[in-house]
């Protein structure tokens, strides 16, 4: 199912003409449209996700992709990353560490795997196109490959994970967490970037559950609207978007509810 809705709550005129299209896709897959009409995918796992609608689970249905982020290296948010680079000859921008080890051991060439890393700020489509730049998260970012000659799972470094903030061309910003922990440089993030849409991971067990991503946007990120993400596809990400909402209380940001399959328009 796919439906489009445009938040009430933004306020008319603030932004630059054109608008930013978020589409969800289960887990923490993420399809961006920007304003300009760049297509950006992040962390996508699609074929295999169970929360992935059917219509999506082939790759060609998510029509062109301009550029692919993955967070970190672990299978639910990596794993259909390389075949998106290949078919749309996309650069796939990760942790340093992680792009390293994919053109090591040839699971895409290496300029389809460019470095980057927590600090530094990308402008993959020149000084007018949208700009990414690598934050903190607090997480871990092995990378699990099956070896080809020897038919083994080996695990191998991914770097350190990482989050994206990622500009459009007419200053909208959006905050995709990956997978993290609450940590106190949120509060400096949100500060320094002052995201409008946090897209935050609220299933606990490997992230933060509902009570603490609330804080966290409540408390010290404090964008206009925040985004559940990563919750549901397993039993151990038991958080709901309910407990999130309740947490946020009548103080905090509004909460935007997506199914896997629907999208806001911004």
């Amino acid at each position: 199912m796919q439906s489009s809705t445009t938040p009430q709550a933004l306020p008319p005129g603030q932004l630059a003409a054109g608008k930013t299209e978020v589409l969800w896709l289960g887990q923490a897959s993420v399809r961006i449209t920007t304003p300009g009409g760049k297509v950006i995918m992040i962390d996508p796992w699609l074929t295999s996700n169970p929360k992935t609608p059917a219509s999506f689970k082939q790759l060609p249905a998510l029509g062109k992709i301009d550029l692919i982020l993955v967070t970190h290296g672990h299978f639910d948010h990596f794993a259909d990353a390389p075949a998106l680079a290949r078919m749309h000859r996309a650069p796939m921008y990760g942790p340093a560490g992680m792009s390293q080890t994919v053109s090591t051991l040839g699971i895409l060439p290496a300029e389809l795997a460019p470095h980057f890393g927590k600090g530094g700020t990308i402008a993959p489509f020149g000084p007018a196109g949208p700009r990414i730049t690598a934050v903190r998260a607090e997480h871990s970012s092995e990378l699990a490959y099956k070896n080809p000659a020897t038919g083994k799972e080996e695990v191998h470094v991914g770097g350190e994970p990482v989050s994206f903030i990622v500009e459009m061309e007419n200053g909208f910003k959006i905050w995709h967490m990956g997978d993290t922990a609450v940590f106190g440089d949120m509060r400096m993030i949100g500060e320094m970037y002052k995201p409008d849409v946090v897209l935050i991971p609220i299933g606990g067990h490997f992230v933060m559950n509902p009570a603490d991503a609330a804080m966290a946007v409540r408390d010290l990120i404090k964008p206009r609207f925040a985004i559940p993400i990563h919750f549901g596809t397993t039993p151990q990400l038991a958080g709901t978007p309910a407990q999130f909402d309740a947490a946020l209380g009548n103080t905090g940001p509004r909460m935007l509810l997506l199914e896997p399959g629907q999208k806001f328009d911004f």
